[in-house]
């Protein structure tokens, strides 16, 4: 029993915590009810609604749908109502698999409060009678499944409900101490019903069991992000009756002074590459990565400071209808590759449904995952998280 404890314990700490966005261990802690199954002598019972079984849990999420959770847990069995008088001690520890089903079925398009886990798994118990006949703790192999409705008080904090059955493969004897004379076979032998608290460990402010869905919360806010860019539409129209002839060096001088990356000398040495063309030379600019849509960590939704880039572009593609764009999308190099590599290219196709939604044909775009931009320096990771574009 111990070597199994101690085996778990080390086999959940060794996984190595890469750099994350959001928190992946957490600690729960339950109390509740049980009911003995089998085996009981005739004449014992323990009743359904009987107190004394607690559980403590420690999990790690692999990400935010699978992950795996060390149990430890305590009974106390004793007689019900109508039964004999009987004491039993009961100790497990299992190793189970975790599925968040909530985030597999997306509870986060219609809930941020509820969610459900399912768990299963196997490990080691000790089963000791007290009375009628005290005997030593017979070691059991033990199988667990449950399910485990949760409730969000707290980034951090969740309330949660738990129904659980475990399984032995056979006992040598009953819960009150007699000798076992069932066939050897693994059968229901107890349920737990737990009420209890989960709390997130991490730095982060979010974590793996109420993970919002990135693509549900663009569809959400597209509504949204369709009005901030008409307004946009509508200011850049009234600057275009203010002024209609463009000074190239200001428009330069302008966009490096607000897009440039942190340590690069404000000058005058893109006066040189300024073609005949204004189509041309804005195509320069775009294509040359001054004008870029930033995010937030782990975000798809555009910063509103970058509005106004996003605006740009579908303004220079309205005025020019024969020219298409490819969007290209990046990651900072924080966390998972692959997982950056797909939060990438959900970033280009967040830009190309708000494109498409504000006019622009489908059939003018196309959009892909850069994965991550390793230009930048580690202070500068904000410039990483972008989609970037190429007029064609």
């Amino acid at each position: 029993m111990k070597n199994f404890f101690f085996g778990a314990i080390l086999f959940c700490f060794i996984i190595q915590l890469n750099a994350q966005e959001y928190n992946k261990w957490s600690v729960d802690f339950g109390v509740g009810v049980h009911e003995i199954i089998n085996p009981l002598s005739p004449g014992y019972e323990t009743g359904a609604l009987s107190f004394g079984q607690a559980n403590i849990g420690v999990r790690h999420m692999f990400n935010e749908k699978f992950g795996l959770r060390l149990d430890l847990g305590y009974n106390e069995f004793k007689e019900g109502k109508n039964s004999l008088p009987f004491r039993a001690n009961y100790y497990r520890a299992t190793l189970e698999g975790v599925v968040n089903a909530g985030n597999l079925l997306k509870f986060s398009s219609w809930t941020n409060r509820f969610n459900l886990l399912f768990h299963g798994g196997m490990g080691l118990s000790s089963l000791r009678t007290i009375k009628p006949v005290e005997t030593g703790g017979e070691p059991l192999l033990n199988f667990m499944v449950g399910f485990t409705p949760q409730f969000k008080l707290s980034n951090r904090i969740s309330l949660f409900l738990d129904a659980s059955a475990l399984f032995h493969d056979y006992q040598n004897f009953t819960f009150n101490g007699a000798t076992n004379t069932k066939e050897r076979e693994i059968s229901a032998n107890i349920f737990n019903t737990s009420i209890g608290v989960n709390i997130s460990l991490g730095k982060n402010a979010e974590n793996a069991d109420f993970l919002k869905d990135e693509e549900v919360i663009v569809d959400n806010e597209l509504d949204d992000i369709k009005k901030r860019l008409k307004t946009a539409e509508n200011e850049i129209a009234a600057l275009k009756v203010k002024k209609t002839e463009i000074n190239k060096v200001e428009l330069v001088s302008e966009l490096d002074n607000r897009y440039a990356k942190k340590g690069e000398v404000v000058t005058n040495r893109y006066a040189d590459v300024v073609s005949n063309s204004n189509v041309d030379f804005i195509k320069q600019l775009l294509n040359s990565g001054y004008i870029n849509v930033y995010f937030d960590v782990n975000k798809t939704k555009v910063q509103k400071g970058s509005l106004n880039s996003l605006n740009y572009l579908i303004q220079f593609m309205k005025d020019n209808p024969n020219v298409s764009a490819l969007l290209i999308g990046y990651a900072d190099e924080t966390g998972d590759e692959n997982r950056n590599l797909s939060l990438s290219r959900r970033r280009a196709k967040s830009i190309f449904n708000i494109l498409v939604a504000s006019g622009i044909s489908a059939s003018k775009l196309s959009y892909t995952g850069g994965g991550e931009d390793k230009s930048v320096t580690e202070n500068a990771r904000q410039f990483a998280r972008k989609v970037t574009f190429r007029i064609q």
